[in-house]
């Protein structure tokens, strides 16, 4: 969903400046996105973004699979994460988030004596 954003900095900072080199080349040969489809589930620009940058730049799966990769990128040193609810479901999306995955990924620590 975000290929136009990545276009937009692109095209305002080129494509040598701090974006990878992954997002660039996707971004490179498409044109036509409608922006009234922009995160509808069946929209027909699905192809704009192939699977490899999902699998890259995305957070998705199972409840495990999703909180391995947040905590595989905060060994990284990422600390911060954006949650985007651009789609038709974002009240669900953010409970599920806030009820299974940030408490594990934010799971306090035990004082220790």
């Amino acid at each position: 969903m975000v290929g136009n954003h990545i276009a937009d900095i692109v095209k305002r900072y080129g494509a040598d400046g701090a974006v990878p080199q992954a997002l660039t080349d996707y971004i490179a040969g498409r044109e036509g996105y409608d922006y009234n489809e922009h995160g509808r589930a069946g929209n027909t620009h699905t192809a704009f973004v192939p699977d490899e940058i999902v699998d890259r730049f995305c957070v998705l799966g199972s409840i495990e699979q999703q909180v391995a990769k947040l905590q595989a990128l905060r060994e990284l040193g990422v600390d911060q994460f954006g949650l985007y609810l651009q789609h038709d479901s974002k009240d669900a999306t953010l409970a599920a988030y806030g009820d299974h995955v940030i408490p594990l990924v934010n799971a306090p620590e035990v004082a220790k004596i």
